[in-house]
C-alpha cells in the first residue's frame, strides 16, 4: 500500500487516548494523494475523523426499571433520555474538539462525522459509505477476559471492513 494513492482515511476516535495517539500516528506517517481539478478518479475524503456515540439504552447500561406498585412495566422515561442523549452530545463534542484540535497542531484541515449506534458495526458502515481506502483504529489493552466480554472493534473492523486496516497499539 503506498500512503500516495491514499484518498480517503477514516480515523475512528473515541473518549481513550489509544484513539487519540492512533490519530496523531496517522498524521504523522500518512500523506494523501493531491486533489487534482477536474479528475473525477480522485474520490472526495481527506482525512475524516469519526466518533461513534452510543445510543441512550447502551450508553445507560439499562432501562429505567419498572415504575414500583403496580405501575407500567415498559415505560420510557423522556427526561431520563433526555438526560442521556445531552451528556452523550457533551461526550462526543469534547472528543471531537480534541481529535480536530490535534490535527491543527499539525495544520491539518479534517472532515468529522458522527454516527449513533454500536461502534463495531457503525465504523465498517461508515469505511463503506465512504468507499475510504483506510482506516486507522486505536487498540486498549484489554486483558483476554474483558476483550471476551466487551469484544474487540479493531479485530471486528480488520474481519469486516473492505479497505486496509492499521492498529495502532498503545506504545510505552
Amino acid at each position: 500500500m503506498s500512503t500516495s494513492n491514499l484518498g480517503c482515511v477514516v480515523v475512528a476516535v473515541d473518549v481513550s487516548e489509544e484513539s487519540m495517539n492512533a490519530l496523531r500516528w496517522a498524521l504523522r506517517n500518512l500523506r494523501l494523494r493531491s486533489p487534482v481539478d477536474g479528475d473525477l478518479s480522485i474520490k472526495p475524503g481527506g482525512f475524516v475523523i469519526l466518533h461513534v456515540q452510543s445510543p441512550p439504552s447502551i450508553a445507560a447500561g439499562l432501562n429505567p426499571g419498572a415504575i414500583p406498585f403496580g405501575g407500567p412495566t415498559q415505560v420510557e422515561v423522556p427526561a431520563f433520555t433526555a438526560a442521556i442523549e445531552a451528556h452523550q452530545r457533551r461526550i462526543t463534542e469534547a472528543v471531537l474538539a480534541h481529535a480536530v484540535q490535534i490535527c491543527e497542531e499539525k495544520n491539518v484541515v479534517v472532515n468529522t462525522e458522527v454516527v449513533v449506534g454500536d461502534p463495531k458495526e457503525k465504523i465498517c458502515e461508515v469505511i463503506t459509505n465512504l468507499n475510504a481506502d483506510l482506516l486507522v483504529i486505536g487498540c486498549r489493552a484489554f486483558g483476554p477476559i474483558k476483550r471476551m466480554f466487551l469484544g474487540s472493534v479493531s479485530n471486528y473492523c480488520i474481519n469486516h471492513v473492505s479497505c486496509p486496516v492499521i492498529v495502532v497499539k498503545e506504545t510505552s
